[in-house]
């Protein structure tokens, strides 16, 4: 089976598919085309019974992925940035509840959008050089694609505010230590280490680990209604004097002057 997508590259070897996000003149940010081709990617990859495994991966050095797109972002409005949430987490809930593991392998920042994606993949391999950070507060927005919902799950709420609420990014030994990524690695070797790990996975029984993802899943209740307010909240933000200043004077390379309006 092969796949023709404009913003990822796919490469199948070994019952495992690696797939790039390629827009690395943008460091891999997550714009509409993206995630429309990951949509359209995992939906096939759930029925493709040859793929056993997935490692995602940014294109270049620089980035897994560096959030959302800004200048799509300043765009939305209340009604508008509602469902621009509901579609990025109903994208990364797809890569999360695929039924085959996930590896989100990360060389250098992955941010915003970018870290939210990284949370849906199962587990996560980061390199030495790697930058976690949820900085939409300091645009006047917040996480959107299901970060304020699993970051809290995986890390534990006190961490998952500092992350949210400081907006600073923090390195792969304290994501680590934070409990936000499974190994740390030398730089250019995560999608190496991240295709050995799933060669071990799935020598498992394939029924065995979809029913034992779908049972971890179920273990949180509340995610689908925790989803809707994120979205409702995000949308309210996305109508606010300060979103626009914020991501306006992240395009201008200012400091925002935020009014709490």
């Amino acid at each position: 089976m092969s796949y023709q997508l404009e913003t990822l590259l796919v490469e199948i070897e070994d019952r495992i598919a690696t797939v790039t996000i390629n827009r690395p003149e943008k460091r891999n940010a997550l714009n509409n085309q993206v995630l429309d081709d990951l949509r359209e990617l995992f939906e096939t990859l759930q029925e493709d019974d040859s793929v056993r495994g997935v490692v995602i991966t940014g294109a270049g050095e620089k980035a897994f992925a560096a959030g959302a797109d800004i200048t799509e972002l300043q765009r939305l409005r209340v009604k508008s940035g509602e469902r621009a949430s509901v579609k990025g987490q109903s994208v990364f809930s797809l890569i999360e509840s695929t039924g085959k593991p996930v590896i989100a392998a990360i060389e250098g920042h992955a941010l915003g959008g970018g870290c939210e994606l990284a949370l849906a993949c199962h587990l996560r391999v980061a390199s030495k050089t790697a930058r976690f950070g949820l900085p939409e507060v300091g645009l006047g927005i917040m996480p959107g694609y299901g970060g304020t919902q699993r970051l809290p799950r995986l890390v534990g709420k006190g961490r998952a505010l500092e992350l949210i609420l400081d907006g600073n990014p923090v390195d792969a030994d304290k994501a680590f230590y934070m409990g936000l990524v499974n190994k740390v690695v030398d730089e250019g070797k995560t999608v190496k280490t991240s295709r050995e790990w799933l060669q071990l996975i799935i020598k498992k029984s394939p029924i065995g680990i979809r029913k034992a993802i779908q049972s971890v899943h179920a273990a949180y209740p509340n995610r689908a209604q925790g989803f809707q307010d994120e979205a409702r909240l995000f949308g309210q933000l996305c109508g606010t004097e300060d979103a626009r200043e914020g991501m306006a004077a992240f395009l201008e390379k200012r400091k925002p002057g935020f009014h709490n309006r």
